[in-house]
């Protein structure tokens, strides 16, 4: 059997993915930074709040072409079973080291996170493909997945609170059952948000569907359509998601922090319209400009890309002086001295991010250059 031809134009939305979500962590001033590099504040969206599902779509589309790639070199079912819960059993813990450094203090740790929310859905939505191959049952599965979160949140009364819509707001911050759950399971100082977590357990349930969605756009260009039917098809796909997750969002909501089911749709109709123009632009015909090869590099080594910049964001807050009586940090000592001259807040916020970014991506090409990737 011969091995499945790689995306070059998955590697590069993954790479464009990685490098917008390594600037939106890294804002200079987060509080002055435009718009579209802010997250939403609770319900509604914005650019930003694309970066995550966009990320876990693209793990969907990746682990149809992976497992496919490992079975034509001959990797059999209980294999890619036990690889794939052990990579996931890897992200978890790669999780817990960004959340714990540099001190580890186990009475704080944070146990939600983004890699462990990518373990969870490349775990289970690895595991559903071995189960049934089909793009009709990953319809039906993510399908199920955001009916039953919508009834969830809607009609299940809050202990202690009452039922949504009725007793209490709908998708109210502090008194959902997302926040309630979290909150039986890890005491405050567990949680990201001290009464909620944005990466919370029941929310994990349709960030799987997202990843699900991913695996069905993987599975229609690893058919032997043609190159125009697949963009076709891609745009179409985009379309209806769009247009079902703006209808739904008048009843339930967009909003990332509790990852809706409406927010599932837009966020996935527009990672498949990305997916679709870099399919198009990249793949059909086949070209490579220097461009192309700089997203490579960063969708190709991802989640080093991503320990990286964790790491290196947390040692810019860690190391610190003694200034006028005051401690002071390097990250505001360098965005003080370096960025704010330059002139409007929001420009100086974001140059500090291109910067951020563009000191990641050093190690990052290093390791390109060598041949080595950090495989989860």
């Amino acid at each position: 059997m011969n091995e499945p031809q790689r995306l070059v134009s998955l590697d590069v939305l993954r790479g464009i993915t990685v490098a917008f979500m390594i600037m939106v962590n890294n804002n200079g001033d987060g509080n002055r930074a435009w718009w579209f590099m802010r997250h939403a504040d609770w319900n509604g969206m914005t650019p930003t709040d694309l970066v995550f599902p966009t990320f876990l779509f693209v793990v969907g589309v990746s682990i149809v072409f992976a497992f496919a790639s490992r079975s034509s070199r001959g990797v059999t079912p209980a294999q890619l079973a036990r690889q794939t819960v052990q990579r996931a059993a890897v992200l978890f813990a790669l999780g817990l080291v960004v959340n714990g450094f540099p001190y580890f203090h186990l009475e704080t740790l944070r146990i939600y996170g983004v890699l462990q929310r990518i373990a969870l859905c490349y775990c289970g939505a690895g595991l559903l493909h071995l189960w049934s191959g089909t793009a009709r049952s990953k319809v039906l599965i993510a399908a199920a997945l955001l009916l039953g979160y919508w009834v969830l949140m809607r009609w299940v009364p809050v202990p202690g609170s009452g039922l949504p819509g009725r007793d209490i707001a709908l998708l109210d911050p502090d008194a959902n059952l997302v926040a309630w759950l979290d909150r039986q399971l890890f005491s405050a100082a567990h949680l990201y948000e001290r009464v909620r977590d944005p990466e919370g357990l029941l929310s994990t349930l349709p960030a799987l569907a997202t990843a699900l969605i991913g695996m069905i756009a993987g599975l229609w260009l690893q058919t032997a359509r043609s190159a125009p039917r697949k963009v076709a098809g891609l745009a179409t796909a985009a379309a209806g998601l769009l247009l079902a997750g703006y209808v739904w969002s008048l009843w339930f909501p967009l909003n990332k922090k509790l990852w809706t089911s409406s927010y599932v749709l837009v966020a996935a109709g527009w990672s498949m319209l990305a997916l679709m123009l870099c399919f198009w632009l990249i793949d059909v015909p086949p070209r490579h400009t220097r461009t192309i090869g700089l997203m490579v590099v960063f969708g190709s080594n991802a989640i080093a890309a991503y320990m990286i910049s964790e790491l290196l964001a947390i040692l810019f807050w860690v190391i610190h002086w003694q200034r006028d009586g005051a401690a002071m940090s390097l990250q505001p000592f360098l965005y003080q001295h370096l960025f704010v001259p330059l002139g409007e807040p929001a420009f100086a916020s974001f140059a500090y991010s291109v910067a951020f970014t563009a000191l990641c991506f050093v190690p990052v090409w290093l390791l390109y250059r060598r041949g080595i990737f950090l495989k989860a």
